[in-house]
């Protein structure tokens, strides 16, 4: 059954989160959008201030009366039987009050939105998430009504974006789900050659899908238009992080499974912590359950002395492609998104806009050595400053060879 005004099933949105759902769907892309067209004619476009000050106010106060609703309504089944809808909803309304200026936990020791904070914290403490949009909302749970998908704007390359990183996110899960089938049949099964076959798949189509991604996504549109709505904003004192591509299991998963880092290593485990909260909770307790599991590589390295055996070979060989496919992944995820997308365009920005950059909080220098080391533990390249398994990966393409 549906709402016959809007196409939203009642199953799944109360009467008022359908109604916010709706404005969030209609009034609330076209004011973005208009906003974001006035900024790009800009000479400086990195300038939100005093820019469509009329149209901010009226996506402020559209905003506030769906939100001061659902707030008084409390905790009723008629809007918080869709808490993740609605977390998703006022999360994209804050977010884009960060984006338009409207609030910046820069000059702030609170939100200045009560209503809208208070709700996201009742529905984060509820499910378990934290109290802003995750990449979920815009990804692998963003719900299409009548063919429309949850955005900012209407902008092509915002839904390039959104469409495309969803594909990726879909088959990095894919291939972490193919491998972590493997942990109960043991690598010496016959059948994990199959999984390790479906990995090695489901990563061949993740690189298609971003280089795709990269070859046909605006660089300018991108970086002002899209980015700046994942940047980190308050909810109540506190300030939350803005959404990560990277807030999926998948990506973790097969971090853990490979046996690429481990999660007792204190630099992983410190971003496992921080990340854990931005997964939806079924992302978290497939997580949680990868956290203790044995890795492959591990298991490979354990049974070297059967390396002269048809199935080891086999078997490490099936790893490694899948292991140097992961890491093309990686290689092309740093080399492509944040060198080209995020760096270049920095580099143009005046010293009052560069502070902002960074949706996940630190300034640029501070992200991009993060960003690096992610990339090292994934490709195994050697390093004097974190364990990575360079040498315990040269070691089983010997055994293989």
């Amino acid at each position: 059954m549906t709402d016959t005004s809007h196409g939203i099933p009642t199953a799944k949105y109360g009467a008022s989160a359908a109604r916010f759902d709706h404005w969030i769907r209609t009034d609330f892309v076209e004011l973005n959008t208009q906003l974001e067209e006035l900024y790009f004619a800009q000479s400086d476009r990195a300038n939100v201030v005093g820019v469509g000050d009329d149209l901010k106010d009226a996506m402020r106060r559209g905003g506030h009366e769906h939100i001061v609703a659902l707030w008084r309504e409390g905790n009723t089944d008629d809007g918080f039987d869709s808490a993740f809808g609605v977390l998703g909803n006022v999360g994209l309304y804050m977010g884009a009050l960060r984006r338009h200026e409207l609030t910046n936990p820069d000059t702030e020791d609170r939100s200045p939105f009560p209503e809208a904070s208070s709700l996201a914290l009742h529905i984060g403490a509820t499910i378990g998430m934290a109290p802003r949009f995750a990449t979920a909302h815009l990804a692998t749970h963003n719900y299409a009504v009548n063919g429309v998908r949850k955005s900012y704007t209407s902008l092509k390359d915002e839904f390039l974006f959104i469409d495309e990183n969803t594909r990726g996110i879909l088959a990095l899960t894919e291939a972490a789900e193919a491998l972590a089938r493997i942990v109960p049949l043991g690598v010496s099964n016959m059948v994990a050659l199959d999984l390790f076959e479906s990995a090695a798949t489901s990563l061949e189509r993740a690189i298609t899908i971003n280089q795709g991604l990269f070859d046909n996504l605006d660089r300018d549109r991108f970086f002002y238009c899209v980015r700046p709505y994942y940047k980190p904003y308050r909810v109540g004192r506190e300030v939350y992080r803005g959404a990560n591509a990277g807030d999926f299991a998948g990506i973790n998963q097969l971090d853990l499974l490979l046996g690429l880092t481990r999660a007792s290593d204190p630099y992983y485990a410190q971003l496992l912590v921080d990340k854990l909260l931005f997964m939806t909770p079924g992302d978290q307790a497939k997580l949680k359950d990868t956290m203790r599991y044995p890795s492959l590589l591990d298991s490979l390295l354990g049974l070297a002395d059967h390396a002269e055996a048809d199935w080891f070979k086999r078997a490490g060989a099936a790893y490694l492609k899948v292991a140097d496919l992961f890491a093309e992944t990686a290689r092309q995820h740093h080399d492509n998104l944040v060198e080209k997308f995020i760096v270049g365009p920095s580099d143009d920005l005046g010293d009052q806009h560069l502070q902002q950059v960074t949706a996940s909080g630190p300034p640029l220098p501070v992200l991009i050595r993060a960003l690096e080391k992610l990339r090292d533990f994934r490709t195994a390249a050697k390093r004097d400053d974190i364990e990575t398994r360079a040498d315990d990966i040269a070691k089983l393409r010997e055994l293989v060879s």
